[in-house]
């Protein structure tokens, strides 16, 4: 169910793009309140991360929200075996950055190896609903 007037979602977006771009190259922090810059940054990286998160359930499925709701999706089964890939690319990147970190900071694989593990527990959860599991 849209809702009437889709939900503005480029405000998260760029707000979300700032803040990463701040994470990855400008590192811009302060130390306050807990005395250290890093967990600073990090945090506006995680933020900005959840911003973009926001903008794409919002422009993907025209309403307000966190949570994509089976009913929501137009092809599970499809969507469902593109989200399997995601989560395997998210991991391959996790696994590189943690070998060669380049200019990402410290803890961008483990970030990423929880985004892609959540990615595929979301897909294998769509997967078996529409077909081991389904109802038809």
């Amino acid at each position: 169910m849209a809702e009437q007037k889709a939900p503005d979602w480029r405000t998260y977006f760029f707000l979300g793009a700032i803040l990463l771009i701040n994470t990855i190259f400008i590192k811009f922090s302060f130390s306050w309140p807990w005395g250290s810059e890093s967990f600073t940054l990090g945090l506006f990286g995680l933020i900005g991360l959840t911003m973009w998160y926001i903008s794409w359930y919002r422009f993907t499925f025209k309403r307000r929200g966190l949570v994509p709701w089976l009913d929501l999706w137009k092809k599970p089964k499809d969507s469902s075996k593109k989200l399997f890939l995601f989560s395997f690319f998210i991991l391959m990147m996790s696994y590189l950055l943690g070998r060669d970190q380049l200019f990402f900071p410290d803890p961008t694989s483990l970030i990423f190896s929880l985004i892609a593990l959540l990615t595929f527990i979301q897909a294998t959860y769509v997967f078996l609903s529409v077909t081991i599991l389904s109802d038809d």
